[in-house]
């Protein structure tokens, strides 16, 4: 089992910078994609950005490429989400989450069901 803790949401306004983090017990995440996923009210939970399990592959959502940046940190188990030029739109839970995979280890996936733990989600609000 892998325990996952999401952390950093917050109040920013639009322009400015926040720094998710995802921090895993139970297991390492060697051998787990990761990804960040996004709901806000009245939508589907959608994709914002992946890791591949060596850190060489992203995958990032149109919407958010050139703003967000995903990484992972081995030696602490964390994955991150740094996210500059907020905007409005970017409103929601953001969750992270983990699937183990024995593909390549360049291997990223964009379907919700290839991800097998979920973290319990944290608010990012961004002000006009």
């Amino acid at each position: 089992q892998v325990q996952l803790v999401d952390a950093g949401g917050g109040l920013v306004q639009a322009g400015g910078s926040l720094r998710l983090s995802c921090a895993a017990s139970g297991r390492t995440l060697t051998g787990y994609i990761m990804g960040w996923f996004r709901q806000a009210p009245g939508k589907v939970r959608e994709l914002v950005a992946a890791i591949s399990k060596n850190g060489g592959n992203t995958y990032y959502t149109d919407s958010v490429k050139g703003r967000f940046t995903i990484s992972r940190d081995g030696a602490k188990n964390t994955v991150y989400l740094q996210m500059n030029s907020l905007k409005p739109e970017d409103t929601a839970v953001y969750y992270c989450a983990a699937g183990r995979t024995y593909y390549s280890d360049y291997y990223t996936s964009t379907r919700r069901n290839e991800y097998d733990y979920w973290g319990q989600g944290t608010q990012v609000t961004v002000s006009s």
